[in-house]
């Protein structure tokens, strides 16, 4: 029997979601992240347990699928899972992942084709960028954590993902700190300042929003004049800096300083026009949200006289879009700046039939007076919160439109209104993360 430690030589036979490659040793399955179907690789057993888990040492035949990856950080970084296999060969991974998922659901015959993206490169209009070292004590980056460490970044630069603007800013911000001699803020010692550089850019506009994101009150002005001076496609209409003494290791703001411009700048989905500030959320691949967006359109049916309740509604893209179709929609979100925000929007696109609620789901739905003919579900990633479920089922919606970025919590919030008498009729994949793990499900539940 093996054991933690252990090195052996096996085949991934399967893959499951986001990107575990599955095999068997000794009568076990065991998962290999980042492992191909058809590879044969020599592995270390990191843990036993109910799924034994090893990690990859080489790879001794690779599958029969793979390609050289164009980012030579692939396999570095922890943001990129398949620059290793073309991209038809990701749809089809990924179709085949969110299926096995929903398997015991029986729900085959309700998959729709797989939508892929329009673009592979150059897609994502948001990136969060750390700030680390190359190794103990060692000289600053700046760019994507490095795979199973705490305080190592790699440089970034040429991450495919984004626009080559973002390089550009990420080399400059790297070289200026650089020079000047600041650290990184390193949470266990709580020494340095720089934590992390969040760059938003709208995919058609070319505007640019800096976040500049460090521990503690320094002065950064310098940073910002020397920035806009460097020569870029788009246009930087936004430099802030976030302050974060926060232990944790994530964009948390404490204060906002806006150093230049604005805190926000503007995209268009659909000839629609949305205020993007620092913090709201907004799909990062702009051109495939108007592919989702259409979708959830589709799924709704005939929505003229409809009254539509988007619950999880962020800042109100999705309904705003349908409310061009819609008699009415009501939206509800616990984040109140984006709450503020989807009012803004509404406002910016007259849709006077809007009307959008700060505060928690599973309280704010008892509250609402009117049943909705249509429910719009784009809940966070750990999906819908068990005590909501019953409360949005007292509404007896005809329809309901589950969108979700995590097909796993798909799977445990579908039985729930498939007891209550929905029936899975539609179930359409779309690619809105190529090259990453993750990919987007739209599903429609009719009331039988």
């Amino acid at each position: 029997m093996f054991k933690k430690g252990s090195i052996l030589e096996v085949e991934i036979d399967s893959i499951k979601f986001p990107n575990i490659g599955m095999c068997s040793v000794a009568d076990r399955r065991v998962a290999v992240k980042g492992g191909l179907p058809d590879q044969k690789l020599t592995i270390q057993m990191m843990r036993k347990g109910k799924m034994p888990k090893a990690h990859i040492l080489e790879v001794i035949t690779p599958s029969p699928h793979e390609i050289t990856p164009k980012c030579p950080i692939f396999g570095l970084c922890g943001g990129c899972a398949f620059q290793n296999i073309p991209y038809e060969y990701e749809i089809k991974l990924k179709t085949t992942m969110v299926k096995k998922i929903l398997e015991p659901l029986d729900l085959e015959d309700a998959f729709l084709p797989t939508i892929p993206a329009v673009a592979q490169d150059g897609y994502r209009n948001k990136m969060e960028f750390s700030f680390g070292d190359d190794g103990m004590d060692g000289s600053l980056t700046l760019g994507m954590r490095k795979k199973g460490a705490f305080y190592e970044a790699i440089n970034a630069e040429c991450c495919l993902l984004t626009h080559p603007d973002f390089g550009s800013i990420l080399a400059f911000t790297l070289d200026y700190f650089k020079n000047i001699g600041e650290n990184f803020y390193h949470r266990r010692r709580e020494v340095g300042a720089l934590r992390h550089l969040v760059i938003r850019r709208g995919i058609r506009g070319g505007d640019i929003l800096v976040n500049l994101v460090t521990a503690g009150k320094n002065e950064y002005g310098d940073y910002a004049t020397r920035l806009l001076d460097i020569p870029l496609d788009g246009k930087i209409i936004g430099i802030i800096n976030t302050v974060n003494n926060s232990p944790a290791d994530a964009v948390i703001a404490e204060e906002v300083k806006i150093l230049y411009g604005a805190d926000y700048y503007h995209e268009d989905i659909h000839g629609l026009h949305f205020k993007v500030s620092a913090f709201s959320f907004f799909q990062t691949n702009s051109i495939m949200a108007e592919v989702l967006y259409q979708t959830i359109a589709d799924f709704a049916g005939g929505l003229r006289g409809k009254t539509i309740f988007d619950l999880y509604c962020g800042t109100g893209t999705i309904g705003i879009f349908l409310s061009k179709y819609a008699k009415k929609v009501v939206g509800i979100e616990i984040v109140e700046e984006a709450v503020a925000a989807a009012k803004e929007n509404a406002a910016l696109n007259n849709a006077t039939n809007c009307e959008f609620i700060a505060g928690d789901v599973r309280k704010m739905v008892k509250t609402l007076k009117h049943a909705p003919d249509i429910v719009v579900l784009d809940p966070p990633r750990e999906g819908i919160i068990p005590k909501a479920i019953p409360d949005i089922l007292t509404f007896g919606a005809n329809r309901i439109i589950y969108v979700s970025c995590k097909p796993t919590s798909l799977a445990n919030d579908l039985p729930h209104f498939m007891a209550a008498g929905y029936a899975v009729d539609k179930i359409r994949l779309i690619d809105m993360f190529p090259r990453t793990a993750n990919v987007e499900a739209v599903c429609c539940l009719s009331r039988m």
